[in-house]
C-alpha cells in the first residue's frame, strides 16, 4: 500500500485533523492562558451606535444628600480644595427636575486632581433601571474641568447589555447652587456596544 494513492475520502480528513491540529497549536500557543475567540459564542451581534441623555443630580445638602465628601485635604494645604474626594450615588432622571422620571443611578467617586484648576477625576458607573438596558451599566472614567461649557469623558465599559461598550460621555451644567454645591448636570452619552 505504501505507493497507493490518497482517496478523496482520506484527503478529506486528513485536511480536517491537520486543521484541528492547526487550531489547538494556535489556541495554545499565546502562553497558554490566552486565546482567540469568535464573538459569535458570546452571543455578540451586530454592534450598535446609541445616544443616551441623562440629568445627573449631584446633591450635598438636604436630609437624604447623594454626594458626600469622604477626603478632605488638610487646612491651608490647598487653594482650589486640591486632594477632596467625594462618594456618589446621584440619580439620573429624564428631565432636568429631580421628581422627573428615574433612568438610573451614577454611583462612584471623584476627586479634585488638579492644584491649579478646578478639574476633577471622575469614576463611576451609570447604572440604568429602566426599560430594555435595566440592570446595566455604563462605565466612565477621566477628567472634567468643571468650569467649561462642555467636557468629555471616555466610555471605557459596561456590564449587561453594554459589555465590551466604548464610547465618550458629554456633560454639561443645567445648574449649580454655590452655596451648597448641589449641582444638575446633563450627560449625553455615546456608546458602541452590542
Amino acid at each position: 500500500m505504501a505507493g497507493a494513492p490518497i482517496s478523496k475520502t482520506q484527503l478529506t480528513i486528513l485536511s480536517f485533523l491537520l486543521s484541528l491540529a492547526l487550531v489547538f497549536v494556535l489556541g495554545t500557543a499565546e502562553d497558554g492562558f490566552v486565546r482567540a475567540m469568535d464573538r459569535k459564542l458570546l452571543g455578540l451581534k451586530k454592534e450598535k451606535f446609541s445616544h443616551f441623555r441623562f440629568y445627573w443630580h449631584d446633591i450635598y445638602s438636604g436630609k437624604n444628600p447623594t454626594a458626600l465628601p469622604i477626603i478632605t485635604p488638610p487646612a491651608n494645604t490647598s487653594k482650589n480644595g486640591f486632594g477632596s474626594v467625594s462618594m456618589i450615588d446621584n440619580p439620573l432622571t429624564e428631565g432636568p427636575e429631580l421628581s422627573s422620571k428615574l433612568l438610573g443611578k451614577a454611583q462612584g467617586f471623584y476627586g479634585l486632581a488638579s492644584q491649579e484648576e478646578i478639574a476633577i477625576l471622575m469614576a463611576m458607573n451609570f447604572h440604568i433601571v429602566q426599560g430594555k438596558y435595566n440592570g446595566s451599566t455604563l462605565s466612565i472614567l477621566g477628567r472634567n474641568q468643571v468650569f467649561d461649557k462642555v467636557r468629555e469623558m471616555p466610555v471605557i465599559g459596561g456590564s449587561g447589555l453594554f459589555r465590551f461598550a466604548r464610547g465618550y460621555a458629554h456633560a454639561s451644567t443645567h445648574t449649580f447652587d454655590p452655596s451648597t454645591g448641589d449641582a444638575v448636570v446633563e450627560y449625553n452619552v455615546y456608546v458602541l456596544h452590542y
